[in-house]
C-alpha cells in the first residue's frame, strides 16, 4: 500500500505525468509495479573468482586509475592479476608508483607502463631511472590537484581552477615529460590557463578520467557498497568514480544489509566488478617505531643530529594552542616531538587523516595507518579519516593553520624550491604546491643553511623548478631566523649561540635587513629526565 501511495503522490506532483490522465491510468498498474520494485530490488556487482579474470580484459594502451598512497590500500591481486596478462603500453594514474619490488613498482620493472600520472616518486630508484633516461614518460602532478581532478572526473566536471602550482612549471608549462638522449627534453608539459578571481590567481586544469579504476577496499557487499579501512582511503574514494569500468579488490565480501547504510562510505553505484583478494601481504614501505628512551642525548654524540635537533626546537616554538598544522616528510615531522605537554595542536596528514599520534610501539603497527611519509604512527581521541581530496580541499581551503617544509632553495621574497633538480633529480612535488597555496595558512621552512658543497641555499631568485612564489613566511635554519616580506625580502631577526651576522652575510645568497632587537636564537625547553 505504501508504494500505491507513492506513485500517486508522483501522478499529482509531475506536471508531465498529469498532462495526458486517461493513458496514464491504464498505465497505472505497471507504474505501481515498478515504485515497489525501486523499494526492494539492487543491482549487484559483478563478482569475479579471482583477480585475473577481473582485469583479463584491460587491453593494452589502457588508461589506469590505481588507488593507493606508498604501499597503503594498493590493489595488489589486481596489479598481480595485470602481471599476469602483460597487457602493456598502459598509462597509469596514481600518486606513486609503489617501491622498486612491489605495487606498480613490479609493472614497471615488466615495462607494462608508457606513462605515468603522479604527484611523487619518492623512493622507487626504478621510477627515476626510467624516467630520467627516457623510458618512461611522467606528468608529475601536484598531489591535492591529482585528486581533484580525479574527483571532477567522477562528478562530471571538465576543468576548474585551483591557486596550487600558480607560478610554477605546472602553470607555466616546461615541466619534462619524456626525456631523449643526453637528457635532452623530447616532451614538456604545456601551459595552463590562468585567471583572477577576487584578486588571486588561479590556474585551470582538466579533470581526469580512465578506462577503469584499480581500487582497493576492506569490505563490500554483494551489491558493490564500500567501506574503507583507516588511511587505505586516500586515492581510492575519487578514483572509484572516475573510470569507465571500475574493479575492486576487498578483503572481505557480505551479504546486502550487512553494512549498514550510514556506513557506506562509497556507494554501490560507482562499483562494477568485485573479487575478494586472494592473498594479502599489506606491506609496510617505512616501519617506524616508538624508541625508548635513552640516558645520554644523541645530539651529544652526533653534530648532524644536534644540528637537526636545534633547528626543530625552534620550530616547535611555531606551535600554537588549539592549531591545525601539516608536518613534511624528513625534519619537519621531528618538530611534534617537541609539542609541549598541554598543548593541544592537531596534525594533519595529506594522505588522509587529523589528529596524528606518536610512532607506535613494537608489534602495534597497523599497515592501513601511515603518515604521508608511510611511516606507521598511531592516532589520538578525537582523530578522523578521510579521502584525499577531502584532505587537500582542507589545505587549499585554507583551514590548516601551519604547515612546515623543507626546502632546495628560498628565495628572498620567499619563492620556494623542493621538489626537482632537472635532469639529475625527481622527487615530485607531493603536497608541498597544495600547502604553500593558501594565504591563511602560515609557511615555514626548515632547512641546513647550506648544502652540502657549502652553496648557499637562501639565494636572490631561486635557479630550482619552484613550489610555489612568495609563500614563505619564515626560514628556520641552524644558524639564525629569518622572517620573510613578500615586497622587502628577508630579515634576520634570531641568530644561534657562537654564530656571528658576518657569518650570516658569507652564508647567505641575498640581501637582508637586520632586526633593531636582534636576539639568540630561541629554542623550545626540553624537560630534564
Amino acid at each position: 500500500m505504501a508504494s500505491v501511495s507513492l506513485c500517486r503522490h508522483i501522478f499529482r506532483l509531475s506536471p508531465r505525468l498529469t498532462s495526458h490522465p486517461a493513458p496514464l491510468l491504464a498505465r497505472q498498474p505497471y507504474l505501481v509495479s515498478a515504485c515497489s520494485l525501486s523499494t526492494s530490488a539492487h543491482r549487484d556487482a559483478k563478482i569475479y573468482e579471482s583477480s585475473l579474470e577481473a582485469v583479463k580484459d584491460i587491453a593494452p594502451g589502457s588508461k589506469l586509475l590505481v588507488g593507493g598512497f606508498g604501499l597503503c590500500g594498493i590493489p595488489e591481486n589486481l596489479i598481480a592479476g595485470l602481471l599476469q596478462t602483460k597487457a602493456d603500453g598502459l598509462t597509469v594514474v596514481s600518486n606513486n608508483a609503489g617501491v622498486d619490488n612491489f605495487g606498480l613498482g613490479l609493472l614497471l620493472n615488466q615495462r607494462q607502463i608508457k606513462r605515468m600520472i603522479s604527484s611523487y616518486v619518492g623512493e622507487n630508484a626504478e621510477f627515476e631511472r626510467q624516467y630520467l633516461s627516457g623510458e618512461l614518460e611522467v606528468e608529475l602532478t601536484p598531489q591535492g590537484t591529482l585528486a581533484e581532478r580525479c574527483r571532477a572526473g567522477g562528478a562530471g566536471i571538465p576543468a576548474f581552477f585551483t591557486p596550487t602550482g600558480y607560478g610554477t612549471l605546472v602553470h607555466e608549462g616546461g615541466s619534462p615529460i619524456k626525456y631523449g638522449a643526453k637528457g635532452v627534453v623530447e616532451l614538456q608539459s604545456a601551459p595552463r590557463e590562468c585567471r583572477d578571481f577576487g584578486g588571486r590567481s588561479y590556474i585551470m586544469e582538466e579533470a581526469i578520467t580512465g578506462d577503469f579504476a584499480l581500487i582497493k577496499a576492506w569490505k563490500a557487499d554483494k551489491a558493490g557498497n564500500l567501506i574503507f579501512r583507516k588511511t587505505a582511503r586516500n586515492f581510492n574514494q575519487a578514483m572509484v568514480k572516475a573510470a569507465r569500468i571500475t574493479v575492486v579488490e576487498v578483503e572481505e565480501l557480505v551479504e546486502v544489509g550487512e553494512i549498514g547504510e550510514d556506513q557506506v562510505h562509497i556507494p554501490a553505484i560507482y562499483v562494477d566488478r568485485l573479487v575478494v583478494g586472494e592473498k594479502y601481504e599489506k606491506r609496510i614501505e617505512r616501519l617506524t617505531l616508538k624508541k625508548g628512551k635513552s640516558s645520554a642525548s644523541a645530539a651529544t654524540q652526533n653534530p648532524a643530529i644536534a644540528m637537526r635537533e636545534r633547528i626543530v626546537r625552534r620550530a616547535a616554538l611555531e606551535f600554537q594552542h588549539g592549531m591545525y598544522a601539516n608536518l613534511g616528510i624528513g625534519m619537519p615531522m621531528l618538530a611534534s616531538n617537541y609539542i609541549p605537554d598541554g598543548m593541544d595542536v592537531q596534525l594533519q596528514s595529506e594522505n588522509g587523516v587529523l589528529g596524528l599520534g606518536p610512532f607506535p610501539a613494537p608489534g602495534e603497527q597497523d599497515p592501513d595507518l601511515i603518515n604521508a611519509g608511510k611511516q606507521t604512527v598511531t592516532t589520538v581521541p578525537g582523530a578522523s579519516y578521510f579521502s584525499s581530496d577531502d584532505s587537500f580541499a582542507m589545505i587549499r581551503g585554507g583551514h590548516v593553520d601551519l604547515t612546515i617544509l623543507g626546502a632546495m632553495e628560498v628565495s628572498q621574497y620567499g619563492d620556494l624550491a623542493n621538489w626537482m633538480i632537472p635532469g639529475k633529480m625527481v622527487k615530485g612535488m607531493g603536497g608541498a604546491m597544495d600547502l604553500v597555496s593558501s594565504p591563511n595558512t602560515k609557511v615555514v621552512v626548515t632547512m641546513e643553511h647550506l648544502d652540502k658543497k657549502g652553496g648557499h641555499k637562501i639565494v636572490e631568485n631561486c635557479s630550482l623548478p619552484l613550489t610555489g612564489k612568495n609563500c614563505v613566511d619564515l626560514i628556520i635554519t641552524d644558524k639564525c631566523v629569518f622572517t620573510v616580506n613578500k615586497e622587502e625580502g628577508l630579515t634576520l631577526t634570531e641568530i644561534a649561540e657562537g654564530v656571528s651576522v658576518e657569518d650570516i652575510v658569507s652564508s647567505t645568497g641575498c640581501l637582508f635587513s637586520v632586526a633593531d632587537d636582534l636576539k639568540t636564537m630561541a629554542q623550545i625547553e626540553v624537560p630534564e629526565e
